[in-house]
Parts: structure tokens; C-alpha cells; sequence
């Protein structure tokens, strides 16, 4: 899949905020040549930086949470959390192992931990992540590779998949039923795309959860500013019938809870809440400060300061909060 040239714009207006991406990546050299192409590839190599956090700098403003190595390691962790709560499982579309799949594409890769434990689980599969930012190690498995691209663009991929996965892309994508239509194009009969994420904003069942709280203000007033932006952060709702409606059969919804903190009684749940609130609380800056900033006309200090109660309300066990998640899977017919 060829990436779509970029425009210089961004780097004439911006560029002292932009910073080199370093020596340690996956990308550039001999893959895009030499000459004005190089001026192109270090451009995607640059990263934006924006209030102390770096963001991609390709696409400039699509994706609204940071790159660096502090969202990176959050990232990694929010992965240990999808792996318990699948118990271990990277994915529940029935493929891979027992139904052997040759080519395999991640959509919005992040660090590409999803790709390689795939690629490792699944040796004879072609493992191919796509991503805005090059953040991915150089080292990885012979089965996998990684692309600057972006996924809303026109797919070109010269072959067909048998699987699509696409796992925290809620606040990413302005067109899921267009994403759907591009996977189905982009499927070989009989194959699967499977689609996971978290709902905001957070859900209670119990009443513990006010609604002048400042963990339900942050939440609400995230989903409506995504909203206006045009990426909601609650997409996950209407994945079962958007799949549907691109002609997918067998879809399945399964959903699961991520409790926002140790509250729940039950051992599993009590385990996933700790996990839960290490990957926000501990990320709760990077994770707000571009929609703050950007959408809801705050300052930094001012982002700074709200969150401090924010992450009160995620640590109080009195608040039974939760995040609903949903993963849904899809085959396209024989």
C-alpha cells in the first residue's frame, strides 16, 4: 500500500515545533529513494510537538492522542489489559491456528505488539500494521512489516487479506462505514475483519457515579467535543450494524466491562479495574490535553488542574465506573 504524499504545508507553517523521530526506525532509506522523495520520508519521520508530548506529524491533527515513548509504554500496558481480558487471546474471530490465515493486516498499529504476537502465534501468516506514526520497533519477526499510511485514504494494497483487525480506533476514524467497505474490498471470500473498543463515556449501574462528578464531566464533554470534531469516541455502538450493512455475515458482538479501578468484589474484575486505571490515571494527561486544548479551548495549566479531580474520582472506589467494550467480528461470504 503506497503512502499518500503529504503536503509541505504543515512543515512551512510548523516546523519549529516538529521534532526528528531518530535513528531507531523501521522506516526510510532505500524504501523511498532518494532525492525530493528523501525531503518526503524525513517529513513522515518528524513528529509534532505540541504542551510537552509529541504527536504525528503525517496527517497533522488527525489522531488526537500523543506518539512519545511515555503513550507508547501506556499503549503496551493497554495491551497486557486486552490480553486478560480475552484470557490471552489476541483476537475472537475465528482464524488463525486451526483456520489458517496467509495475509493479515492491523489496522492503526500503534507500536505493533499486536502484529508481532500474531505474526509469533501464526508463523505462516504475512502480517502487515499500518499507522500514522512510525513509532514501531525495527526489529520484528520476518513475517511482519510495518507502513506510514493512512487508513482513510484509498486502500491499494496489491493483495487481498484474510484477516482485518482494528483494536482502539474509536476517536481515529471520521467514516467507519466507509473503513468496513474498504475491508470488505480488501478480504478474501470467506474472510474475517474484527473490530474492539472502549465506549465513552463511562458507564454506572448503581447511581455512584454523579453527574457533576469530574470524571462525568471529562467523559461527556470528550464524547461531544469527538463528536463535533467529526471521530466519535463512541463508534463502537454501531460497528454489528455497520458491518451488517456492508454485507458482512456472522457478526458477532461480545462485550465486556472495564472497571475504572479495584472497586468491583469479583477477583477477575477486581484485576482488570487495576489495570484499567494504571493505563488512564497514569496517561490521563496525554490522553486529555489535545482534546482539551485543541476543542475545548483550555489551556494547559487549566487541563492540568481539572485533571487533578478527574483522577480523584477514577481512584475512588465509591464510584463504581466502567468503561463498556465491545468486540465485534464479521466474515465476508464464501
Amino acid at each position: 500500500m503506497s503512502a499518500p504524499v503529504p503536503t509541505n504545508e504543515p512543515l512551512a507553517a510548523e516546523a519549529e515545533n516538529w521534532v526528528d523521530d531518530g535513528a531507531d526506525s523501521a522506516f526510510g532509506g532505500s524504501q523511498y529513494g532518494g532525492g525530493s522523495t528523501a525531503s518526503i520520508a524525513s517529513s513522515i519521520l518528524k513528529h509534532r510537538q505540541e504542551n510537552g508530548r509529541t504527536y504525528h506529524a503525517y496527517k497533522d491533527g488527525k489522531y488526537i492522542l500523543p506518539n512519545d515513548d511515555f503513550e507508547q509504554d501506556r499503549l503496551d500496558l493497554q495491551h497486557h489489559l486486552w490480553g486478560l481480558t480475552l484470557q490471552n487471546k489476541l483476537h475472537l474471530a475465528p482464524v488463525g491456528r486451526d483456520a489458517q490465515v496467509q495475509r493479515v493486516l492491523d489496522a492503526g498499529t500503534g507500536t505493533g505488539i499486536w502484529a508481532i504476537d500474531f505474526a509469533d502465534e501464526n508463523p505462516a501468516a504475512h502480517v502487515i500494521g499500518i499507522d500514522l506514526s512510525p513509532i514501531q520497533p525495527s526489529f520484528v519477526p520476518p513475517n511482519v512489516e510495518f507502513q506510514i499510511d493512512d487508513l482513510e485514504e484509498r486502500w491499494t494494497f496489491s493483495d487481498k487479506f484474510d484477516f482485518i483487525f482494528a483494536r482502539m480506533l474509536n476517536g481515529s476514524l471520521a467514516d467507519w462505514p466507509k473503513f468496513f467497505q474498504q475491508s470488505w474490498e480488501n478480504l478474501n471470500p470467506g474472510g474475517y475483519v474484527e473490530v474492539a473498543d472502549s465506549i465513552f463515556p463511562a458507564q454506572c449501574d448503581d447511581g455512584t457515579l454523579p453527574a457533576d462528578s469530574a470524571l462525568a464531566k471529562w467523559g461527556t464533554s470528550f464524547t461531544q467535543a469527538m463528536g463535533q470534531f467529526g471521530r466519535p469516541i463512541d463508534s463502537a455502538k454501531l460497528y454489528k450494524q455497520q458491518l451488517e450493512d456492508a454485507g458482512f455475515v456472522n457478526v458477532v458482538q461480545v462485550d465486556f466491562k472495564w472497571p475504572l479501578n479495584r472497586w468491583p468484589k469479583d477477583p477477575k474484575f477486581k484485576e482488570l479495574g487495576m489495570w484499567t486505571n494504571e493505563n488512564f490515571t497514569g496517561s490521563l494527561s496525554g490522553i486529555s490535553m489535545a482534546i482539551c486544548t485543541r476543542m475545548l479551548g483550555m489551556t494547559k495549566e487549566e487541563t492540568e488542574a481539572f485533571l487533578v479531580d478527574v483522577r480523584k474520582d477514577m481512584m475512588n472506589t465509591n464510584m463504581h465506573a466502567y468503561f463498556p467494550i465491545a468486540i465485534v467480528y464479521g466474515q465476508k461470504p464464501m
